[in-house]
């Protein structure tokens, strides 16, 4: 894979630069490999090892047949231990960028980060955090940072956070092509985050039933974490990837549940009389639950 510089401005020079120092010295499962890089007259090259799936965006908001819950939980564990690998080394590093397109997908959906032009060195010492220009891309920088210009590790975090609700959904974090109260994807799903009764509802539609209950639930709270207004109140990456380890073996597929509540009032119809009358309060409950409310999300 082979990024070419067709412009020759000092902000390309920089980002070059920074992709080249950061990648030539990191070395992480997770993070993509710099092959080499050719600097002749004008032309700049980088050269990468090969991904073959592309990138998590083409996966998530392009193709027709959607990507598999088990896949989705893969790739979001294995970008949470590249962040979690920048920001505890020796020398931190803050992504900045942190975003679909630059989650790049080998043949087995093994996730790793890519374009480190805007990667910047953490906070040493005493330093709380880096005080920088505001870069990166809109719908994905955390609040405190877009204000202040204050760049910490929590940043990356609340980064992560929206790509796990655009995991989770199908949605992109920016939409202009949807209705004005959904087109910034953390405000719409920020009030179904906070409702247990609500957060089957964000679930990618054309995921319909084949989606692990328990693991939506744990990922809709560490999205909801990690979108925490407060950073201090945002969990570190390491923290993340504990909580995400025990989601990649959970079987309890809401597809499964829901043929084994037909099953069952298949049985207790045949049992009774006549067709069971449900009460208002059965009925609402049944149209609220999470086998029900996937069907009312598009």
């Amino acid at each position: 894979m082979v990024f070419r510089a067709i412009e020759n401005g000092w902000l390309v020079k920089y980002l070059l630069w920074a992709e080249v120092t950061f990648l030539g010295q990191l070395h992480h499962p997770n993070l993509v490999k710099l092959i080499g890089y050719c600097i002749e007259d004008d032309q700049r090259l980088l050269v990468y090892e090969f991904m073959t799936r592309g990138s998590l965006e083409n996966h998530l908001f392009r193709r027709t047949v959607p990507l598999p819950w088990s896949n989705r939980v893969k790739i979001a564990l294995g970008a949470a231990k590249g962040l979690a690998f920048l920001h505890n080394g020796p020398e931190p590093v803050i992504y900045r960028d942190f975003k679909t397109s630059n989650i790049l997908l080998d043949t087995e959906y093994n996730a790793k980060l890519s374009d480190f032009g805007l990667a910047k060195a953490g906070p040493q010492g005493d330093k709380t955090h880096v005080s920088t220009r505001v870069v990166g891309t809109y719908g994905y920088a955390a609040p405190e940072y877009v204000m202040t210009g204050h760049l910490t590790a929590k940043s990356d975090v609340y980064s992560f956070g929206v790509v796990l609700l655009e995991i989770l959904t199908g949605r992109r974090s920016m939409d202009k092509k949807r209705p004005s109260g959904e087109q910034n994807l953390v405000s719409w799903a920020r009030p179904y985050l906070a409702d247990k009764r609500k957060l089957y509802q964000l679930v990618d539609p054309r995921l319909e039933l084949n989606y692990s209950l328990k693991g939506v639930q744990k990922i809709s709270q560490l999205a909801y974490s990690c979108l925490s207004r407060d950073p201090k109140c945002r969990p570190n990456m390491d923290e993340v990837v504990k909580a995400m380890m025990p989601l990649q073996d959970l079987s309890d597929l809401a597809i499964l549940s829901y043929h084994s509540r037909i099953s069952q009032q298949g049985r207790r119809k045949k049992k009774s009389d006549g067709t069971p009358h449900l009460t208002y309060t059965q009925s609402k409950s049944i149209r609220a639950s999470p086998l029900n409310s996937s069907k009312q999300h598009r």
